[in-house]
């Protein structure tokens, strides 16, 4: 599964919630969704604004988790 790092990388930039929503132009709300993994997809736009606002790369804000049910064999 994929999940969102985004409150590491907004913690590790100091800024909150409140102030990121506002520069990107996203509602807290959608964003609080995005932070508790609770979004089932999410715009490149979206990925493209937060990156550009938190100075990072998509792969800073998503990680490869492995589900632990899932067979990893060939």
């Amino acid at each position: 599964m994929i999940v969102f790092t985004l409150d590491v990388v907004m913690a590790d930039r100091k800024i909150s919630g409140k102030e990121l929503a506002g520069r990107i132009g996203l509602s807290q709300q959608n964003l609080s969704r995005i932070k508790a993994g609770k979004s089932k997809a999410v715009r490149f736009r979206t990925l493209d604004a937060l990156c550009g606002a938190l100075d990072c790369q998509p792969g800073d804000l998503l990680k490869y988790v492995p589900d632990e049910g899932v067979s990893q064999e060939s």
